[in-house]
């Protein structure tokens, strides 16, 4: 079973097929200093064949959620060089997720003085800040300029992680955040050379992966996309704008020989999601599971019908951090604890046991 098999994407070694996906978990506390618990969670997982780290804001006007990790500083370059040694000393992979919230936020989670998006338009619903929930603000439409500026902070963070020891990076393209509200016509409705047509709107995802490729190596360079998830008021409800938006992205995607696109979608085998992947070309990983958790069975099924090359996989690595041996042997699975996932303290984030640990109870 190809699940179980080694693989190489660019540069990254994965010594099986099961992809650990980003997961925000919000243990970083105020300053997103990453602390003993992450180093503890992370090596926790190692056996894992990559471990996709949580969405680590790149600047901290990018920052959406209490909590959450950032890559700015010389504080958080140092605590994620403690995650990395302890994944690396058992002989894991890791990568890190940068992610600018863009208009997902609020000024009293990033304590700057705005949030930003690619149009002045908020987001629907509340976000939780440390002290309540609050209406998602509206957010400053960045101008052409900062939009490069934008870019280059990608760049910088891809930098930091790489001094920090992480294997490589992927960009967030996804879910609804920044480079993905860039990519719907209901978040951007730009007239400028980021916006209008679907050429332009793919344009940013494609300037910010060519440069953190250029800046790092694009065999250490990823990008996650979940094309129509309609999440977080990112809609993509016209087929057709759809198809012609993620065909340019890939296309722009294609001549940069990326370690890997990583799509989450409910159908990874389905005609959307294979063209994407035809047309970029890269070392494909798909996360089917969201609105239901991706099981063994299909796992294996995608890689056995040659459906991707790595699947990620979410909440059984959240509640069993030897996911790789208990699939490889059709074992018993610890259940999820969802009302754990989201705190500030190691219940429900390092205390699951292990196979041999459950059996020795």
């Amino acid at each position: 079973m190809k699940l179980f098999e080694p693989a190489d994407l660019g540069a990254l070694h994965l010594r099986n097929r099961i992809v650990m996906a980003p997961l925000t978990r919000t243990r970083a506390g105020e300053r997103g200093i990453p602390n003993d618990l992450l180093v503890e969670h992370y090596a926790q997982r190692a056996s894992l064949g990559m471990i996709i780290t949580e969405g680590t804001w790149p600047v901290q006007e990018g920052r959406s959620y209490p909590g959450q990790p950032g890559i700015e500083t010389d504080e958080q370059i140092a605590g994620w060089r403690r995650v990395t040694d302890a994944v690396h000393e058992r002989g894991g992979t890791i990568v890190m997720q940068l992610m600018h919230g863009g208009r997902v936020s609020h000024t009293d989670i990033s304590q700057t003085p705005r949030i930003v998006a690619p149009s002045a338009i908020a987001a629907p619903g509340e976000t939780h800040t440390a002290t309540g929930k609050a209406a998602m603000p509206v957010p400053h439409a960045l101008t052409t300029d900062e939009v490069r500026d934008t870019v280059q902070g990608f760049v910088q963070a891809a930098r930091n992680a790489i001094a920090a020891g992480l294997d490589g990076v992927e960009i967030h393209g996804a879910n609804g955040y920044l480079v993905h509200e860039f990519l719907s016509p209901v978040s951007n409705v730009r007239d400028d050379v980021y916006g209008g047509t679907p050429e332009n709107r793919a344009r940013f995802a494609i300037e910010v992966a060519t440069a953190v490729a250029e800046a790092i190596g694009a065999d250490r360079t990823g990008i996650r996309l979940s094309p129509q998830h309609n999440i977080q008021g990112v809609l993509e409800e016209d087929d057709a704008d759809v198809l012609a938006t993620y065909t340019a992205l890939a296309e722009g995607l294609a001549p940069l020989g990326l370690a890997f696109v990583d799509v989450l979608n409910a159908d990874v085998a389905g005609d959307l999601v294979q063209h994407i992947r035809r047309t970029a070309g890269a070392p494909f990983v798909v996360n089917s599971g969201f609105a239901s958790m991706t099981t063994r069975d299909e796992a294996i099924a995608l890689l056995d019908a040659g459906h991707a090359d790595a699947v990620a996989v979410g909440r059984p690595v959240i509640a069993n951090p030897d996911l790789a041996e208990r699939w490889e042997q059709d074992a018993e699975l610890n259940e999820p604890r969802p009302e754990l996932f989201y705190g500030n303290t190691g219940e429900g984030y390092v205390d699951y046991p292990t196979l041999s640990e459950s059996r020795a109870a």
